[in-house]
């Protein structure tokens, strides 16, 4: 097995397991309240802001299809500073179509509420925004790519 693959796997894998902890968590009742942010239990059931809920059971299909096309497009890539932002992404979008999957709606829990109301969202909503930014500052700095892994 290459490096680009062990490092994604990994990648993938450590996000998807700490997301799914902190979740349970959440499910077995933990709850934080303070002025600005409150950790609290919500099924979101469409995505961010609730969007696409009227899809309902056919959204958890759709996200598992784009999350499948994203994966194939980066292993057929296997660009070795693509592996961690990409393990990242697949390894939130997975935990959060999971929840779908086993909760009926993804497992929110962190409420900004702090000057103004804000989604409530989660780890893996955050490893995809890391994620994202992380391959939009490769794409704009090609220079700090390595070439394809042979």
């Amino acid at each position: 097995m290459g490096r680009f693959y062990l490092v994604l796997f990994l990648a993938l894998l450590g996000t998807f397991i700490v997301d799914q902890n902190i979740k349970a968590l959440f499910l077995e009742g933990f709850r934080f309240y303070t002025e600005c942010i409150d950790l609290i239990l919500v099924f979101n059931k469409g995505v961010a802001f609730s969007m696409f809920a009227f899809l309902e059971e056919w959204l958890k299909w759709l996200q598992l299809l784009l999350i499948g096309g994203i994966l194939v497009f980066f292993l057929r890539q296997r660009s070795l500073c693509y592996a961690v932002p990409a393990g990242f992404l697949v390894g939130a979008g997975l935990s959060n179509v999971y929840d779908r999957f086993i909760h009926g709606g993804v497992v929110d829990y962190v409420y900004w509420h702090c000057g103004f109301d804000f989604a409530v969202f989660n780890f893996a909503d955050v490893m995809i925004d890391v994620a994202v930014v992380w391959m939009l500052l490769l794409n704009f700095r090609p220079r700090w790519c390595t070439k394809t892994e042979e």
